[in-house]
């Protein structure tokens, strides 16, 4: 399946992934992000979504479940999913 076969969600979703492996191959392991690699992707990445996030090195390690420094994908799933769910929330709170 190429990129134009993909709906806007799916290229959504395979633009977080590219993004994220991305980010990864900078240093390290090619499949996790380092506090740097992480830092990296925030600031570039996210930068209106976490502009309230106020230590990313505290940030990082309530990611990183497993508590090995570095943040595998699904461990950067999660980050997606809260700041999907806040997205949500302030779109829920404007059409009341």
């Amino acid at each position: 399946m190429t990129s134009s076969d993909l709906t806007e969600l799916e290229k959504a979703i395979e633009k977080v992934v590219d993004i994220f492996f991305k980010c990864a191959a900078q240093e390290g392991n090619k499949s996790t992000l380092t506090i740097s690699e992480f830092k990296e992707l925030v600031n570039h990445q996210l930068p209106n979504l976490m502009k309230n996030v106020e230590n990313l090195d505290e940030k990082m390690r309530s990611l990183d479940v497993n508590n090995d420094q570095e943040l595998k994908f699904g461990e950067y799933w999660r980050l997606i999913g809260e700041l999907a769910k806040e997205i949500k929330k302030e779109k829920a709170g404007k059409k009341k």
